[in-house]
């Protein structure tokens, strides 16, 4: 009886992927989009990430040692995964010990609390941010203008939808809107959000590595592209260009890094364009009509409690198993 022998259905389907190996990649690919936080905000960046990381690793440690009495499974690297991503979801600004309480959130209630990884309904890391967003909405929206040390709480994002609030046009603030900064980085945020070219670079990373698919990012964007367009073309004096919406805020990290977990998203792709195409429909209708300017955190955290129901009414077809015409349903 020394020999166990794990019996279980086929079809078996052999890979050499791991958690740890597909944790590393979400790493690699992150890492660009670090390295321009790091240049435009400064070592704050870095302390902060550092931070956010340590403290997601030691609070999974500290509660599998002493509160689940598990298998260690910090080696597995999502406990770093989830600092980082926290960490991208922070001002370089923001105090350490709000830090430390944002990743023992994420990590505690958002991820251990149900298990651990795997088991989790939402994805830690946001449930770490909204919860810094909403218990302490002005440390979380205080962001340093980049090239000085002064602080602002004007993102682009909040700049333009208080601007529209006050009666301005987008005529009145396209001057003040460099797309182009959106694209490199050079502008307030959160460190994750301001670099959307070194996000799409570790997009195509992880669409090379088969890390992820395409269908979840591009319903995500798409369907905020098409929604803003619609929109725009409605209003062009009202409501921004959907280039706007893509580049600005937490569109590219949110839709490539965030809304692509594995345990919080659907199984099937037609499941992962639904759950895409809602994350993208909420994300507008709270930055255009909503109290925030920004909705992708709270869009996905939404979508990611519809993922039940997805994967409970839009299923595959059972391996083998043939349609026959004329069956009585």
């Amino acid at each position: 009886m020394d020999n166990k022998l794990i019996v279980s259905p086929s079809p078996h389907v052999h890979s050499g992927n791991s958690t740890r190996r597909l944790m590393g990649d979400v790493l690699i690919a992150l890492l660009p989009a670090f390295v321009v936080s790091v240049w435009v905000f400064g070592l704050n960046a870095l302390w902060v990430t550092a931070l956010a990381v340590a403290s997601c690793v030691v609070f999974e440690y500290l509660i599998q040692k002493f509160l689940l009495k598990g298998a260690c499974s910090i080696g597995n690297l999502s406990a770093v995964v989830t600092g980082v991503l926290l960490a991208f979801n922070l001002p370089s600004t923001i105090p350490l010990w709000l830090v430390v309480l944002g990743s023992f959130v994420a990590i505690a209630i958002g991820k251990m609390t149900f298990g651990g990884l795997g088991k989790n309904p939402f994805n830690p890391a946001l449930v770490g941010r909204v919860f810094l967003l909403i218990a302490y909405p002005v440390q979380m929206t205080t962001f340093p203008l980049v090239g000085v040390d002064a602080t602002s709480g004007a993102t682009p994002l909040a700049f333009v939808k208080e601007a529209l609030k006050s009666g301005s046009s987008v005529s009145d603030i396209l001057p003040s809107i460099s797309h182009q900064n959106l694209a490199y980085g050079l502008t307030s945020g959160s460190l994750g959000e301001v670099a959307a070219i070194a996000l799409l670079i570790g997009f195509v990373y992880l669409l090379v590595r088969k890390v992820i698919t395409w269908h979840i990012p591009v319903a995500v964007l798409g369907t905020m592209a098409l929604f803003t367009a619609i929109l725009w073309g409605i209003d062009p004096e009202s409501y921004m260009s959907p280039l706007f919406h893509l580049l600005a805020g937490g569109a590219m990290l949110g839709a490539i890094f965030m809304a692509t977990d594995y345990v919080t998203s659907p199984m099937t792709t037609k499941g992962m364009l639904i759950y895409g195409f809602g994350i993208g429909v909420i994300t507008v209708l709270i930055r255009v009509w909503g109290a925030y300017p920004e909705g992708m955190s709270f869009a996905i955290l939404i979508m990611n409690a519809v993922v039940p129901l997805i994967n409970k009414y839009v299923k595959p077809r059972r391996f083998g198993a043939k349609k026959v015409r004329g069956a009585a349903a």
